[in-house]
C-alpha cells in the first residue's frame, strides 16, 4: 500500500497538467501512487497522462466524463486510490518541493489521524506577492492530534479539499463522497469536519495554488451560484447533533460564504431574490440554539436575511456599488478626430452581416484569414467581407475583394460595426470588444519557440514584445482561438490565458495541401522559376531575435553545388523580412521570401531545409521530406525558449554544420527510410486537424453558428491524401 495517493482532475488544463504532474514525481518521498483523471480516453490530458504512465508505473490514469463534474472526478480517484492518505491536486496547481516529506513526517509525529491539515500559497498568476490564506486559520490549533471539540474553529469549510490530506479508511468508513454541483469543496469540507474524530495540522505550505487570470470559475455569474445553498443544506444537515460550540461555529462559517454570494447580485443575473429567500429559510430553520449575532455590519446582514428583508439588505450592500459607478460615469479625455469617429460608429448597431478580415497587420490577402475569407464566399453568401490592408499593399488584394486601409475612415468603421472579426495576430490596441461581436483568432503557426507571456522569462524577446498587460488586453477580446493540434491547444492556453474557446478545427490555410492537384503543383512552379525537372529544396529558416537583420545562416550556392547538380534552393525568409532577402535569382537560388503565398511555396518544394520555423508543421502535411539544419540550437533554445526539444523529436534527419547538410543530400538519407520513419511520427503529433476541411469547419461554427455536433469530424491521419509533390507527378 503506497503511502499516499494523489488525486489530479484535469478537465480544462491540459495546457498546464505536465506542471503538475512533474511536481509530484519530482518529489524525494517517492512512496505514491498518482491518479489523473481526465474526460476520456481522447481527451487533450489523456496524451499528456498516457506518455506518464508509459514511463512510470505510479501513474495510474482513470476517467471520468465532464458530465460528472470536478466533484465526479474526484471521487472516481477516489475509488481507484490505495493508499494510506488521499491528497487532492488541481491539475493547474503544484506540490511544493519537499512536501511529501514533510507530510509524511508529521504523519508519522502525530499517528494515524482522520484529516491533517496543512498550509497552501495562492501565487498570483502574473504580478504581486504570494498569500497565505490557511496560516491565520491553523495558529489557533492545537500543536499536536487533538479531538475537533478542541479547536471547534478549524472546519475543512474554509480550506478547498487540496489543503488536506484524508486517511483513506477513514473516508470509506463514513461513506464520504464529493457532492454533486458547484462548490463542491464546501460540502466536502463540512462533511469531513462533522466526521473526523482525530485531527492535526502542519504548519508549512504544501501546495501551491496558482491562481488563473480568468479568476475562480466560481464567481463567474450564473445559475450555478444556486448550488453553494444545496451545499450548505447539506452540511448543516449532517452537523444536527453536534456540540453546540462546533454547531455555532459551522454555522457562522457557511453562512459567511452564503451572505458574500449573496452580497453580489450580478453573479446571478436572475434568481438573486429567490437565492436569498432560500438562504433566509435555511438559516432560520438551522440556526443553533444560543447562537449569538455578530457584530457590527456582518450582524446585520445576518438579521436581514433571517428576517427575508431583501430589499433593506440590497440598500445596505448597494453604497458601495452606487459610488463605483458614479466614478466610472466621469467624463474622459477628448479624443482625436478618427478616434471620435470610431466612438460615433460605436454607438451604431452591429452590422450582423459584416466580417472583417486581417492578416500579419494588414500585409495582405493571406494565411488563415484568407482561406476563411474564400470558403465564407461560397457557404455564407449573405455576410460581406471587408479585408485590412496596409497602406501601399492595396495591389495584393484579389480584385474582387472589398479592402479598408488601415487608419482610414473606412478602417475604423468597419471596425466598429462589424459583428465578426478575424485575425492571425491582433487588431489595434484600440479596438473596442462590442457586446454581441465575434473575435477569432486564427493564430499564424505551431510554436515550438516560447509565446505570449511564456516569453516574459527571456529578457532579449520579452524587450521586444512590449507590455504584456496590453496584450492580454488584446486576448481578453478574443471569443475563439484556433488550434491545429493538441500541442498548440495547451501552450496557447498557457501563453494567452482567457476566456476564449478553442477551436481544435485545422489551420484553414493548410486545407490547400489536401485540395491541391498535380496540375496546380506544376503550375506553382513554372510560376516560381523552378526548372522542369530539378529537385526544389525549399530553405525556410526563421526570425533571431537577437539579429538585428535576415541572416541566412548558409551559404546557399555553395550548398547546391555540394548537394547535387539537379538541386535548386528556394529562399523562404520569415514574413518581417517580406519584400524580399536576395537581389533577384542567382542561378540556382530563387528568392521566393516576398511571394505572397507561403502555401504555394511548399506545395512547388520537394523538400524543406529549415532550423526553428513554425512552417516545419505546416509542410508535414504534404508528406514530403524535412531536414533540419540546427547549427546553433543551443542559443536559440537559451535566448527564445522553445516548447520541447526539437532535436530529440525531429521531423527528419539533423544536420549541424553546413557538411553535414550537404551529405544528407548527396547520399539519399534525406528521403531514406529513416526520414520517413520520424516525419511519420511528427506528423501524428502536428498534423492532428489539418486534413483540407478547417475552413468549412470554422466557416460553418463561428459565421453560421451551427452547433459542435453538426461540424464535419477530422478525416483520419491514414485516410488523407496530401498534393503530389513535383517527383511523384514526374514518375
Amino acid at each position: 500500500m503506497p503511502r499516499f495517493s494523489i488525486i489530479v482532475p484535469s478537465h480544462g488544463v491540459a495546457g498546464r497538467l505536465s506542471q503538475a504532474l512533474d511536481s509530484v514525481l519530482a518529489q524525494s518521498f517517492g512512496d505514491l501512487e498518482l491518479i489523473p483523471v481526465c474526460d476520456g480516453p481522447d481527451a487533450p490530458a489523456a496524451s499528456v497522462t498516457a506518455g506518464y504512465a508509459e514511463r512510470d508505473s505510479r501513474v495510474v490514469p482513470v476517467h471520468s466524463p465532464p458530465s460528472a463534474g470536478l466533484s465526479g472526478a474526484r471521487n472516481t480517484g477516489v475509488r481507484a486510490a490505495s493508499g494510506a492518505y488521499l491528497l487532492f491536486l488541481d491539475g493547474d496547481d503544484v506540490l511544493v518541493p519537499g512536501a511529501l516529506a514533510l507530510l509524511d513526517a508529521r504523519l508519522t509525529a502525530t499517528g494515524d489521524v482522520d484529516v491533517l491539515y496543512f498550509e497552501h500559497e495562492r501565487t498570483p498568476w502574473w504580478e504581486g506577492e504570494p498569500t497565505n490564506p490557511a496560516a491565520p486559520l491553523l495558529a489557533s490549533a492545537p500543536p499536536g492530534p487533538w479531538a475537533p471539540e478542541q479547536a471547534p474553529g478549524l472546519t475543512g469549510v474554509a480550506l478547498p479539499a487540496w489543503s488536506a490530506a484524508y486517511r483513506r479508511a477513514f473516508v470509506a468508513d463514513r461513506r464520504l463522497v464529493f457532492p454533486a454541483g458547484h462548490f463542491t469543496d464546501v460540502g466536502w469540507g463540512g462533511l469531513t469536519t462533522v466526521a473526523a474524530d482525530r485531527v492535526a495540522t502542519l504548519r508549512a505550505v504544501v501546495v501551491r495554488h496558482r491562481l488563473r487570470r480568468q479568476g475562480s470559475r466560481l464567481n463567474l455569474p450564473g445559475p450555478h451560484q444556486q448550488d453553494l445553498l444545496d451545499q450548505v443544506e447539506l452540511v448543516l444537515r449532517r452537523a444536527t447533533g453536534l456540540p453546540d460550540d462546533r454547531a455555532r461555529v459551522l454555522f457562522e462559517q457557511v453562512f459567511g460564504l452564503v451572505l458574500r454570494t449573496a452580497a453580489r447580485p450580478e453573479r446571478m443575473p436572475s434568481g438573486h431574490r429567490a437565492f436569498f429567500r432560500r438562504a433566509g429559510r435555511l438559516h432560520r430553520a438551522h440556526r443553533p440554539a444560543g447562537f449569538r449575532m455578530p457584530v457590527g455590519s456582518v450582524g446585520v446582514q445576518h438579521r436581514l436575511l433571517a428576517a427575508g428583508a431583501y430589499t433593506a439588505f440590497r440598500a445596505l450592500r448597494g453604497v458601495n456599488r452606487v459610488a463605483v459607478g458614479a466614478a466610472g460615469r466621469l467624463p474622459r479625455p477628448r479624443m482625436p478626430l478618427t478616434r471620435l469617429r470610431y466612438a460615433l460608429e460605436l454607438r451604431r448597431p452591429l452590422d450582423p452581416n459584416l466580417a472583417v478580415y486581417c492578416a500579419y497587420w494588414g500585409r495582405g490577402y493571406v494565411c488563415n484569414p484568407a482561406a476563411i475569407h474564400a470558403v465564407a464566399r461560397a457557404l455564407a453568401p449573405r455576410i460581406h467581407s471587408v479585408f485590412l490592408v496596409e497602406a501601399g499593399q492595396e495591389h495584393t488584394l484579389p480584385k474582387d475583394v472589398d479592402h479598408a486601409v488601415i487608419g482610414s475612415r473606412r478602417y475604423w468603421q468597419v471596425l466598429a460595426r462589424a459583428k465578426y472579426l478575424i485575425n492571425n495576430a491582433n487588431f489595434a490596441e484600440g479596438v473596442v470588444k462590442r457586446p454581441g461581436s465575434v473575435h477569432l483568432q486564427t493564430q499564424h503557426g505551431t510554436p515550438l519557440k516560447k509565446m505570449g507571456v511564456d516569453q516574459s522569462t527571456y529578457p532579449v524577446v520579452a524587450a521586444r514584445s512590449g507590455s504584456f498587460t496590453r496584450l492580454l488586453g488584446r486576448v481578453d477580446r478574443w471569443d475563439f482561438n484556433l488550434s491545429a493540434n493538441r500541442h498548440s491547444t495547451q501552450t496557447w492556453e498557457r501563453a494567452f490565458p482567457g476566456s476564449y474557446q478553442a477551436l481544435e478545427y485545422g489551420y484553414p490555410r493548410n486545407d490547400v495541401y489536401y485540395t491541391a492537384s498535380a496540375h496546380e503543383v506544376i503550375r506553382i512552379r513554372r510560376r516560381l522559376g523552378v526548372p522542369d525537372g530539378s529537385t526544389a529544396v525549399l530553405y525556410a529558416p526563421t526570425h533571431r531575435d537577437h539579429h538585428t537583420g535576415f541572416e541566412p545562416g548558409l551559404d546557399l550556392e555553395a550548398f547546391c553545388e555540394a548537394a547535387g547538380e539537379d538541386v535548386v534552393v528556394l529562399l523562404r525568409a520569415h514574413y518581417f523580412y517580406d519584400r524580399g532577402c536576395l537581389r533577384g535569382g542567382t542561378g540556382r537560388v530563387i528568392d521566393v521570401t516576398g511571394h505572397r503565398s507561403a502555401e504555394d511555396v511548399c506545395l512547388a518544394a520537394d523538400a524543406l531545409v529549415t532550423d526553428y520555423s513554425s512552417i516545419m508543421f505546416d509542410y508535414a502535411n504534404l508528406d514530403r521530406p524535412i531536414v533540419i539544419y540546427a547549427d546553433d540550437w543551443e542559443v536559440y533554445r537559451a535566448t527564445r525558449g522553445v516548447y520541447f526539444d526539437l532535436m530529440a523529436e525531429p521531423p527528419g534527419p539533423v544536420a549541424r554544420t553546413p557538411e553535414e547538410l550537404a551529405r544528407i543530400f548527396r547520399d539519399g538519407s534525406w528521403r531514406g527510410a529513416e526520414s520517413k520513419e520520424l516525419r511519420s511520427a511528427f506528423r501524428e503529433r502536428f498534423c492532428q486537424f489539418d486534413d483540407g476541411l478547417a475552413a468549412e469547419r470554422v466557416v460553418r461554427r463561428v459565421l453560421l453558428g451551427q452547433p459542435p455536433e453538426a461540424i464535419p469530424a477530422v478525416i483520419p491521419l491514414a485516410e488523407r491524401l496530401p498534393a503530389p509533390s513535383a517527383t511523384l507527378v514526374r514518375s
